[in-house]
C-alpha cells in the first residue's frame, strides 16, 4: 500500500499519467470496446501508445522518485516536522474558524450583535435548528439552508414548510422562535438571501428581552 501511495503520488505530481503523456486513455479504450486485458494492451500499444513509449515513462517515473523525491526527503529536517504540524493545528485551523464566523451566522453576529452559537446535536435532530441565540432563559432557533443561484421560490417554501412542525416544537420548549435563512454564494462569499429575516430577528430578540424585564419587575 505505501509503495503504490508513493508511486501514485509522483505519477500524478509529475503529470507522467496526464494525456500528453500516455494518450486519451478513456477515449479509447472506449473505441477499442475489450473483450479482454489482452485485447484492449494490443490496441493501446498499437493504435494509442507504443510499448516502449510506457517503459520509458517508468523509468522516468523512477528517476523522479529515486533522486528528486529522495533528495527532497533528505533535506526535511526535524524541526521542518515540527514546524509543519504546529501550522497545521494553529495556523490552518485559525484560518478555517476565521473563514467560518465570515459565513451567514458570523456576519448575522455582527448585525444583531449578539452572540450565536451552534446548536447542539440533540436540537439538530429534534427541531431541525442550526444554531441559537439565548436571551435570559429563553432561545431563538436558527435553520441555515444554503441555495443556488437560481432556486426557485417554491422550492424554498416547500422546504421551510417541511421543518414548520420542529420549529413549533422549539418555540413550545424554549419561548422563542426559529428563523429559516438562506445562504446563497455571491462573489464566492456567503450572504443571506432572504435580508428581510433580519428586522423579524430584532423584533424577536427585544420581544424577548421585555419578557425578560417584565419577569423581572413581578
Amino acid at each position: 500500500m505505501a509503495k503504490e501511495w508513493i508511486l501514485n503520488s509522483a505519477m500524478n505530481r509529475f503529470q507522467l499519467n496526464f494525456k500528453r503523456n500516455v494518450g486519451p486513455v478513456s477515449e479509447s479504450i472506449r473505441k477499442c470496446s475489450p473483450k479482454s486485458i489482452d485485447e484492449w494492451r494490443a490496441y493501446y500499444f498499437k493504435n494509442v501508445r507504443s510499448e516502449e513509449h510506457i517503459v520509458a515513462l517508468g523509468k522516468k517515473l523512477y528517476v523522479k522518485i529515486t533522486e528528486v523525491i529522495q533528495s527532497e526527503v533528505a533535506e526535511i529536517t526535524e524541526q521542518d516536522c515540527i514546524d509543519y504540524m504546529i501550522q497545521v493545528v494553529i495556523d490552518r485551523t485559525y484560518e478555517g474558524y476565521i473563514t467560518e464566523i465570515q459565513t451567514v451566522y458570523g456576519q448575522l453576529q455582527k448585525i444583531l450583535d449578539v452572540k450565536i452559537d451552534p446548536a447542539p446535536d440533540e436540537w439538530d435532530r429534534l427541531f431541525n435548528v442550526d444554531f441559537y441565540i439565548k436571551i435570559g432563559e429563553k432561545y431563538i432557533g436558527l435553520q441555515i439552508k444554503p441555495v443556488h443561484s437560481g432556486t426557485q421560490l417554491p422550492e424554498i417554501f416547500k422546504e421551510y414548510n417541511l421543518q414548520d412542525a420542529f420549529h413549533r416544537k422549539f418555540t413550545e420548549v424554549f419561548g422563542g422562535k426559529v428563523f429559516y435563512l438562506f445562504s446563497e454564494k455571491v462573489d464566492g462569499r456567503k450572504e443571506i438571501k432572504n435580508r428581510e429575516v433580519i428586522e423579524e430577528l430584532k423584533k424577536e430578540i427585544e420581544r424577548l428581552r421585555d419578557l425578560q424585564k417584565n419577569h423581572g419587575k413581578s
